[in-house]
């Protein structure tokens, strides 16, 4: 018990950091870290960037990437199609959302709403949301960039 007394008041004291040494003096050991993803905004020699994966599209069915900035989505009336739009609406720049159950991007702010392929159904937005090329490899869903 006495042997551990220098660590407890060492611990104890204001000069102390959060990480104290065991009593034979070795640091902790480093926490174990996952090496970081590649960066999802890098483009391929073709010019697609990964969006997601199909995995998370059929989950949550869309993909939001916000760093592209994308939100992908598949046709309602061919499942095999997707859409990749920029989420920005033409009105007024506010972002859209997509609504599964009405089949279209809804602007919340102004009530616009564009049909799945980006084109205006209702305004007061006049003009289309940015559409992207779109495809599936594999597990990976990629838009082209730019």
């Amino acid at each position: 018990m006495a042997s551990s007394l220098p660590v407890v008041i060492a611990a104890c004291s204001p000069d102390s950091t959060t990480t104290a040494k065991s009593p034979q003096n070795t640091p902790p050991a480093p926490a174990a870290t996952t090496p970081p993803a590649p960066a999802a905004t890098t483009p391929r020699a073709d010019g697609f960037v990964l969006a997601g994966t199909v995995a998370e599209l059929d989950k949550e069915g869309k993909i939001q990437n916000k760093k592209l900035p994308v939100l992908v989505v598949r046709n309602p009336a061919d499942s095999k199609t997707l859409y990749a739009v920029d989420p920005t609406c033409t009105h007024k720049g506010c972002p859209v959302e997509w609504e599964a159950d009405e089949k279209l991007f809804d602007c919340p702010c102004h009530d616009s709403d564009f049909a799945p392929d980006g084109k205006v159904v209702k305004g007061p937005a006049a003009a289309p949301l940015k559409t992207y090329q779109v495809k599936i490899e594999g597990d990976s869903v990629l838009v082209k960039a730019g």
